[in-house]
């Protein structure tokens, strides 16, 4: 049972990591080139989890997402039933959760490159999307490797919203910080601490994996 859990955690933060890299991408590129006096607007939207107990994203999309909400007669109407209490439900809500964790440092990176290599590329006769993916990929990697790994970190970690939009259900909906409060519950001290130094050690070692490359691309850069 809990491999099984360990199993559905790396599942969500895989799947919601790869969903905000390619939601995200286009998103951070908008907010770093576009000169609309409303798109902090919309980057304040997507940094509002920083700042939103994780609680009232999760109860706000469960009304959302469920039978009464507009979204639920949507998916109900479309034959898909009702997101809250599946795995789908659980990545929606992990990749609005952990959507600024991704498209902030992708954000940053493109706005680190300015105009001029863009501006070269077009003379030389690229369209804009060959510049794009010849140029300003390469040229934001940092950004989105950063990304990345605190967007899988940080969905590995998630706890209120995978709670109250996903439940407790073993083998469905139950992940590691769901399982951590089931047995701190339970007073098994035991299992409770083998799950919670599992992911204090893999915290430590993420974030010491991203210090170590972001430090290796200054070097490069240098």
């Amino acid at each position: 049972m809990e491999w099984q859990t360990v199993w559905l955690t790396v599942k969500l933060a895989s799947v919601t990591t790869l969903t905000l890299l390619i939601i995200g991408t286009p998103l951070a590129w908008w907010l770093a080139r576009s000169n609309a006096w409303w798109k902090e607007v919309v980057g304040s939207i997507v940094a509002l989890p920083l700042v939103l107990p994780p609680t009232v994203l999760g109860f706000y999309l469960l009304m959302l997402l469920g039978p009464e909400g507009p979204l639920g007669n949507l998916t109900t109407t479309l034959g898909l039933g009702t997101l809250p209490f599946t795995f789908a439900g659980l990545v929606v809500g992990s990749v609005i959760y952990s959507m600024p964790f991704v498209v902030q440092p992708i954000r940053n990176a493109f706005e680190s490159i300015g105009k001029r290599p863009m501006e070269v590329a077009a003379t030389l006769g690229a369209s804009p999307l060959e510049s794009f993916f010849s140029v300003a990929v390469p040229l934001a990697r940092r950004g989105f490797l950063t990304g990345s790994v605190l967007g899988f970190a940080h969905t590995v970690g998630e706890f209120g919203v995978v709670l109250m939009i996903g439940g407790n259900i073993p083998g469905e909906t139950r992940v590691l910080s769901v399982a951590i409060y089931d047995h701190v519950e339970a007073l098994e001290w035991g299992q409770a601490h083998m799950m919670a130094a599992g992911l204090l050690a893999f915290a430590f070692i993420t974030l010491v994996l991203m210090y170590m490359i972001d430090r290796r691309f200054q070097d490069r850069d240098t």
